[in-house]
């Protein structure tokens, strides 16, 4: 790398931006904010002594995971004062994205910054604890400790059954067809007795402020929402995996756009996960 021109740094930076989003997002729940971090992290690396960097991705992931770090200290400030429940912005995926699913994502969120780096480090891109040891400053045995503490954490949040990615649209695209045309025969087949319902409004769009729990409520706010439908068009944009879940976009009565991930366990819907803070949508426009 000794030498290397400006052009040619900007060149080497491109084709890992992909992989350098997953590890921002993943550590932030936020696309915006990941969207900063890499533009903070490109202008360090155009800026910065580049001659004795051996390997741009190793020293670049670093780069973007130490400003991650910085960046959780204000979001955990912001967070606490956030209107409702928070969901991580919604990403839309043609294939199912298994390493982590919006469960897991909101599992992350409990954790320590320095765990969360040491998880999705080693647990989720699969490096060795020597490298997330240079990546966030601690030694390796510190870096052992955090991982297995986190993956303590959220065990529960992972995947406790496959589902087929087939199925796990088609059943999508019946939620929205139940949901929209008042079919409250069809969706209530489709839930799980401890079905549950986590709306993001942010404050801005109308949503529950909090977790509405158990089959009876669900189907109550079914029933509701079936004669907003009636009233208020509601229409399937795109049906895809949202955050690793199925899921769709649709286009709302107001013209917002608004995401729905479903949970599905054992064949039925375990959790409902909505989003319709605008702030959150906008990267879908």
């Amino acid at each position: 790398m000794a030498g290397i021109s400006r052009e040619d740094a900007a060149a080497s930076f491109d084709p890992l931006r992909p992989k350098l989003m997953r590890v921002a997002y993943r550590m932030l729940g936020s696309v915006a904010d990941a969207e900063d971090v890499l533009q903070e992290a490109f202008i360090r690396w155009m800026g910065g002594d580049r001659s004795d960097v051996r390997e741009p991705e190793a020293f670049l992931r670093r780069t973007v995971m130490r400003l991650c770090l910085d960046q959780l200290k204000s979001a955990k400030r912001r967070r606490e004062t956030y209107v409702g429940p928070w969901l991580p912005d919604p990403v839309l995926e043609e294939e199912e994205e298994e390493d982590v699913t919006l469960p897991l994502m909101l599992a992350l969120e409990r954790l320590s910054p320095l765990e969360r780096a040491a998880f999705l480090l080693h647990d989720v891109f699969g490096l060795g604890f020597e490298e997330v040891a240079a990546t966030i400053k601690r030694d390796p045995a510190a870096c052992r400790r955090l991982a297995a503490r986190a993956r303590s954490h959220v065990r529960e949040a992972r995947p406790r059954f496959q589902v087929d990615k087939q199925r796990g649209l088609e059943l999508a695209k019946a939620f929205f067809a139940a949901s929209r045309s008042g079919d409250m025969k069809a969706l209530s087949a489709m839930l799980a007795a401890d079905v549950s319902v986590h709306a993001d409004g942010g404050g801005k769009r109308s949503a529950a402020m909090q977790p509405i729990v158990g089959f009876d409520a669900v189907m109550k706010i079914h029933e509701y929402l079936a004669a907003h439908f009636r009233k208020n068009d509601s229409k399937l944009v795109r049906a895809g995996f949202v955050n690793g879940l199925p899921g769709f976009i649709t286009l709302e009565a107001d013209g917002e756009l608004q995401t729905t991930a479903l949970e599905i366990e054992d064949g039925k819907v375990a959790a409902i996960y909505v989003v319709r803070n605008p702030d959150k949508l906008r990267h879908l426009h």
